[in-house]
């Protein structure tokens, strides 16, 4: 199975909310080599929230904002492909843009020729333009290397009709279509990553990165979160 593992920059943070925790770095690269090692493909991007949000910028022009948002991600993709490295996996950091030595150029082809080699492929930088999520960019990463399934891991354990923070009677999908999830305005990604999904008939599994093998469950028949039909 070809997958692509959406993580937030904010659960690198771990409990600090900024940087990086290395003690949950380390439990996404143990779960990720366990399906590694099962013979699946594995692509990944992560945000960038740990170290900047460019839309909550109000003295900057967005376009630089957003720029800046796009290196936070590339930070985040060369330090924990470097930790999974220390696990005994094989990486590659790959991006819209020249990183100098940093990164290598993101294609199509360069990502099938890494995954041939079993290495898990980072998709850093987004869509490497401005006005566009990480949400987004997983989901264009995903049509383009043709995934199965997007996993996308986030501190909520799936998809509400409205916010159980401030809802205590909000009602959690064990599944729900992509088409609903737009209709309601649910933002289980942002809207142009939802109209990719529909679009590309890419299926989405919503899950809490923080419960116990979260991520090889999602990937598994034990999954405990919402599967969002495309």
């Amino acid at each position: 199975m070809r997958i692509l593992l959406k993580l937030s920059g904010e659960a690198l943070a771990g409990d600090k909310k900024t940087g990086f925790d290395e003690a949950t770095v380390r439990k996404v690269a143990v779960q990720v080599k366990e399906l590694l090692d099962k013979g699946n493909e594995i692509g990944i991007v992560i945000g960038g929230g740990n170290f900047w949000r460019g839309r909550t910028s109000e003295n900057i022009d967005r376009t630089k904002a957003d720029q800046i948002g796009m290196l936070a991600t590339v930070m985040n993709c060369i330090y924990v492909s470097e930790i999974f490295r220390s696990t005994g996996m094989g990486t590659a950091v790959l991006t819209p843009f020249e990183c100098g030595s940093f990164t290598k150029l993101f294609s199509k082809d360069r990502t099938n020729k890494y995954f041939s080699k079993k290495m898990v492929v980072f998709f850093a930088g987004g869509t490497g333009h401005p006005f566009f999520s990480t949400d987004t960019g997983a989901l264009l990463r995903a049509a383009e290397i043709d995934a199965d399934v997007i996993l996308l891991a986030k501190a909520i354990d799936g998809v509400y009709d409205s916010d159980p923070a401030i809802n205590p009677d909000a009602k959690r999908y064990d599944r729900i279509s992509i088409d609903d999830v737009i209709a309601q305005n649910l933002q289980v990604v942002d809207m142009t990553a939802s109209i990719l999904a529909r679009d590309n008939h890419i299926s989405m599994r919503v899950f809490a990165l923080q419960e116990e093998n979260s991520i090889v469950k999602a990937a598994g028949d034990s999954f405990n979160g919402t599967i969002v039909d495309a």
